[in-house]
C-alpha cells in the first residue's frame, strides 16, 4: 500500500481544481443589480437526509442529516454583494444547535480585485472549496476533514478572476479559530489559493496556509501546502489532491463538515484520487481512493488510515439526487471490520 501513497503523491503534486469563486456552499458569487433597481435576493438551501450503517457495532447505525442548511443572497446596489448561511442540522458543528455559518459582504466591481468580508470558508483545498451539494462521493476526503481545521473561520478575502477566466486567487486574513468563538491573539492566518485552467480539460494550482492554530499562543506556527488536479475528458472526470501540514494544531478545533479530529503529530500529510463517469444525465458511478497519515515521524503505530469508496449517484433531476457509498477502510488495527455503508437523498431548493 506504501507504493500506492507515494504513486498518488506524485499525482497529486502535478495539479490543482475547480473554478469557483465562491466562498460559501452555494456557488459563485451573485452578479451586482443596477444602482437604480431593488436589491436581489435569492433564498436557498438544501437537506441531506441519511443513513449510515457502520459493520464495527449496531449501535453505530443510525438516521442523520449530513447537511440542513438555509440561506439567502443576492446583490446590493452598485456592486455589493451578500452571503448569508444557517446550519440547522445537530450532527454538524460543536454545540448540536442551529448556528451561523457563512455569512460575508463582498465588492465585486473589479473582476482581478473583488474583496469579501465576514465568514466563509478557508480558500485552501479543492475538495474544501467544492459546494457542500455538489460533493460526488457523501463524505469529504479524510485529510482535508482532519488537515483543513477549522474549514471556516472569520476574515477578509481578496480574490480574483471567475469561471471563464484561466487564472484565480484567492488569498485570505483570517483568525484561525474557527466559528463560534472569538479571537483571542493578535496574529493572524494567511491562507492562499491560485488555480490555472491549462486547457479546457485540466485546471492545476495549489494552497499555502501559514498561521497560530493554539489559543493563546502566539509562538508554535502551523504551516500547510497542497497541490490539486480537476481533469474532464467527455462524461469522464479525475481529480485528485494531496495536502502537507506541519507544526502546531489545536486538538479542540473541530473536524470538516462533523467529523471527528485524531491526534495529530508534528508531520502529517493525506492525499486521495477520485474518478466519476455520468452514463447519462442520470447515473453517475464513482470511485475515490485515499490515505491519510497524522504522524509521519511513526511507523506502524495504528493511526495510518486509507480508505476506497465505491458508489453510484442517481439524479433524479438537478434538485433532487441520491447517493449510495460503501466506505471500504484499510488501516493497521488488525482484526476489526470498520466498513461502511452509507446512503443519502439531496434535495435542493
Amino acid at each position: 500500500m506504501k507504493n500506492i501513497k507515494y504513486i498518488a503523491v506524485t499525482i497529486g503534486m502535478l495539479l490543482l481544481s475547480v473554478n469557483m469563486t465562491a466562498q460559501g456552499c452555494e456557488g459563485d458569487l451573485p452578479i451586482a443589480t443596477d444602482s437604480t433597481k431593488a436589491p436581489s435576493v435569492i433564498i436557498f438551501g438544501y437537506i441531506q437526509p441519511e443513513y449510515d450503517y457502520n459493520f464495527t457495532d449496531a449501535k453505530d447505525n443510525t438516521f442523520k442529516f449530513k447537511r440542513a442548511r438555509i440561506g439567502a443572497r443576492g446583490a446590493f446596489y452598485d456592486d455589493f454583494a451578500y452571503y448569508f448561511m444557517l446550519e440547522a442540522s445537530p450532527f454538524v458543528g460543536s454545540t448540536g444547535d442551529a448556528y451561523l455559518m457563512d455569512a460575508f459582504v463582498s465588492y465585486t466591481k473589479y473582476n482581478w480585485a473583488k474583496v469579501s468580508i465576514g465568514t466563509f470558508k478557508q480558500p485552501f483545498s479543492l475538495d474544501v472549496a467544492t459546494p457542500c451539494h455538489s460533493l460526488t462521493t457523501i463524505d469529504r476526503s479524510i485529510v482535508a476533514d482532519q488537515l483543513v481545521a477549522p474549514q471556516r473561520d472569520f476574515g477578509l478575502m481578496l480574490l480574483g478572476g471567475n469561471n471563464y477566466t484561466k487564472f484565480n486567487y484567492w488569498v485570505a486574513l483570517m483568525n484561525g479559530r474557527g466559528l463560534q468563538v472569538k479571537d483571542d491573539n493578535t496574529k493572524k492566518d494567511l491562507i492562499g489559493r491560485v488555480t490555472y485552467k491549462v486547457t479546457s480539460n485540466l485546471t492545476i494550482g495549489g494552497s499555502f496556509r501559514y498561521g497560530y492554530p493554539i489559543p493563546n499562543n502566539i509562538e508554535d506556527s502551523r504551516t500547510s501546502v497542497g497541490a490539486e488536479f480537476l481533469l474532464k475528458l467527455d462524461n469522464l472526470a479525475l481529480q485528485g489532491e494531496y495536502i502537507y501540514d506541519e507544526g502546531a494544531y489545536f486538538s479542540g478545533a473541530t473536524g470538516g463538515c462533523g467529523s471527528t479530529p485524531v491526534a495529530l503529530g508534528e508531520k502529517r500529510d493525506g492525499a486521495y484520487i477520485m474518478a466519476s463517469y455520468s452514463v447519462d444525465e442520470k447515473i453517475q458511478p464513482v470511485f475515490k481512493y485515499e490515505f491519510f497519515d497524522p504522524n509521519l515521524d511513526l511507523k506502524d503505530d495504528g493511526s495510518y488510515m486509507e480508505r476506497m469508496t465505491i458508489g453510484a449517484n442517481y439524479f433524479f433531476n438537478d434538485k433532487v439526487r441520491f447517493q449510495l457509498n460503501y466506505q471500504a477502510n484499510i488501516d493497521t488495527v488488525v482484526n476489526v471490520d470498520n466498513d461502511a455503508l452509507l446512503a443519502q437523498v439531496q434535495i435542493k431548493f
